[in-house]
């Protein structure tokens, strides 16, 4: 069998997914806590793009700074495109940065969802992922852009920390937990996947996920915080209370579920599906 393939920054497995499990006191206090849990599923939230509105400011002054640079450099001189100067060297600078940061950036904040859900089905064993796709290098793409939501079998997954330091930029320590899927059989990763973007916080939410599917809603505890409805906007008083404050994040595109993945996750198998 093949060594698994690590993603840079790998510091060690969780627990696998069929390997008994108690959950910590700790995940009662847990925020956002589980959109749902029955007998059937539970559904974790995912937030991989935070605080929005960040991006959309960025690339937006990624192309005002093109739209700006171009003709003041052209201004200089006329003749500065057939000169092999460092103008010619700022010119593709400015035009490479729009278009493979400026604009991905900018479909990223206005395009992904207000969450992508992840919902883990007990009885199918299966756990389904509203998974929002993009490929930077393909930045005006259709075809490599939007939702595709995706479902794995639970016994191929497993759960990655990542810990790397970044030092420019938004840098400092930055932390993941990534679900990697193996193919059935093998150790061959065929997909990896973002749970959460703190070790701490998803390695509770990766208890939470094992105990449900071992033992059902019963082993879960009772969570401090009600449950966010991430499509809609209260504005109760006080202000810690109050949900999506940002405006950006009213503008973002709702989740929809393909009605056929939606009603599978939701539902036990017939029983002349179970093997």
């Amino acid at each position: 069998m093949n060594n698994i393939k690590r993603e840079f920054g790998w510091q060690y497995d969780l627990p696998a997914p069929n390997k008994s499990c108690n959950v910590a006191p700790a995940a009662a206090r847990i925020y956002p806590p589980p959109n749902h849990a029955d007998n059937y599923y539970l559904e974790i939230p995912r937030t991989p793009l935070r605080p929005r509105g960040l991006l959309l400011f960025l690339g937006s002054s990624i192309l005002f700074i093109t739209a700006t640079g171009i003709p003041f450099i052209a201004y200089d001189d006329p003749t500065w495109f057939f000169a092999p100067d460092i103008r010619i060297v700022a010119f593709l600078a400015l035009v490479l940065g729009a278009v493979f940061v400026g604009i991905p950036v900018i479909r990223l904040d206005l395009e992904m969802p207000r969450h992508e859900p992840i919902r883990f089905n007990r009885l199918r064993r299966k756990v389904y992922f509203y998974q929002y796709r993009f490929e930077q290098a393909y930045p005006f793409g259709r075809k490599n852009w939007g939702v595709r939501p995706i479902s794995y079998n639970w016994d191929d997954l497993t759960a990655e920390a990542y810990r790397t330091y970044v030092p420019l930029g938004y840098g400092g320590l930055k932390e993941r937990i990534m679900l990697s899927v193996k193919k059935p059989e093998t150790n061959e990763i065929i997909d990896r996947l973002f749970l959460c973007d703190d070790i701490h916080q998803g390695t509770l939410y990766w208890e939470i996920a094992r105990a449900f599917m071992e033992n059902g809603p019963e082993v879960l505890p009772n969570f401090v915080h009600p449950p966010r409805d991430w499509d809609e906007f209260p504005n109760p008083d006080p202000w810690e209370n109050a949900f999506h404050r940002n405006p950006f994040d009213r503008l973002a595109p709702k989740v929809h579920w393909p009605a056929d993945m939606d009603l599978e996750s939701r539902t036990a198998p017939n029983p002349g599906d179970q093997k």
